[in-house]
C-alpha cells in the first residue's frame, strides 16, 4: 500500500490562511457577535475619549489639551481589539480543549497566525476610524481631506502593527494561567507610555524608553503626524518604524511559538485554563 508523503498531508497556504481568518473569529477570537463588534467599534472609543476629556477639562486644560487627549485615546482604542481580544485566543484554545491539537497540526503557523489577524486587523480600522469621527466632530480634532489618505495609511499601519503585538502576547500567555491580565497590563501600559494622554517626552527618561518599545507608540505619533499635516522624510521614517514594529511582532510571535511551547509543557500550563 502506498503511503502518502507528509507534505501531501498538510493543507496548502492559502486554505490555511482563508479558514483560520473564517473560522477563528467565530471560535477562539469569540468576537463574531454583532453586539460585541458594534460595541468596540462605534461605543468604547466615544466613552473612553469622554472619561479623559473630562478628566483634563478638571485639570483647567484648554481646547488644544482636550483635542491632544481625544487623538491619543482614539487611537489607543485600536488594543481592545487588536490585542485584548487576540491576546484571549489562547485562553479559548485552552478552554475548548483545542490547543494541543493545533500543536500538532501540520498547518503553516505562518499562515495560521496570519489568518487569525485578519479579521482584528478590519475591526481594528474600524474602531480607530470611527474614533477619529468621534474626534472631529465632538473634541476639537482638525482632519483636513487633504491629510486623510496619510491618516489612512497611518491608521493601517498601526492596525497590522498592534494585530501582531497581540499575537506575540498570545504566545507568551501560552504557559500562563490566563492572559487576561497579560492583555490588562499593556493596555494601560499603552495608555501611560505611549503619548496617549500627554507628550512622551513628560515621561522620565527610562520610561520613554520602555514607550519607545510598543508599537502603539510609534503608531500614534505617525497618526498624530499625518493629522499635522505633516509630508515627506519625516511621516515615511514613522510609517517605516510601524511596519518594523508590526514586521518584528508578528515575526516574533512565529519564530518564538517553539519556546512558549516548551515553556508550557515544562509547567503543564499547555492544558490548563
Amino acid at each position: 500500500m502506498a503511503v502518502a508523503h507528509p507534505s501531501a498531508l498538510r493543507p496548502s497556504f492559502l486554505r490555511t490562511l482563508w479558514a483560520n481568518a473564517v473560522m477563528a473569529p467565530k471560535t477562539t477570537l469569540g468576537f463574531m457577535r454583532i453586539d460585541f463588534v458594534l460595541g468596540t467599534i462605534f461605543i468604547i472609543p466615544l466613552t473612553q475619549m469622554v472619561f479623559f476629556a473630562f478628566v483634563v477639562r478638571l485639570e483647567a486644560g484648554g481646547a488644544a489639551e482636550v483635542a491632544f487627549t481625544a487623538l491619543g485615546n482614539a487611537v489607543a482604542t485600536v488594543t481592545y481589539s487588536s490585542v485584548f481580544s487576540v491576546c484571549q485566543t489562547t485562553d479559548s484554545e485552552k478552554q475548548q480543549g483545542t490547543m494541543e491539537h493545533l500543536l500538532v497540526s501540520p498547518a503553516n503557523r505562518f499562515a495560521l497566525y496570519l489568518g487569525r489577524g485578519l479579521i482584528p486587523i478590519l475591526i481594528s480600522l474600524a474602531t480607530v476610524s470611527v474614533g477619529l469621527l468621534y474626534a472631529s466632530t465632538f473634541f476639537g480634532v482638525h482632519i483636513d481631506p487633504s491629510t486623510i489618505p496619510a491618516v489612512a495609511v497611518s491608521v493601517v499601519l498601526t492596525a497590522f502593527a498592534m494585530v501582531g503585538f497581540g499575537l506575540l502576547l498570545g504566545g507568551v500567555a501560552l504557559y500562563l494561567r490566563t492572559s487576561i491580565i497579560l492583555g490588562n497590563i499593556f493596555l494601560f501600559c499603552g495608555l501611560l507610555l505611549s503619548g496617549v494622554n500627554f507628550p512622551l517626552s513628560a515621561l522620565p527618561l527610562p520610561l520613554q524608553y520602555v514607550g519607545d518599545a510598543l508599537p502603539l507608540t510609534w503608531g500614534l505619533a505617525a497618526i498624530r503626524a499625518a493629522v499635522a499635516g505633516t509630508t515627506g522624510g519625516p511621516l515615511e521614517l514613522l510609517w517605516g518604524a510601524v511596519a518594523l514594529a508590526g514586521a518584528i511582532s508578528f515575526g516574533a510571535s512565529i519564530s518564538l511559538w517553539a519556546v512558549f511551547e516548551r515553556r508550557a509543557l515544562a509547567t503543564g500550563s499547555i492544558a490548563r485554563f
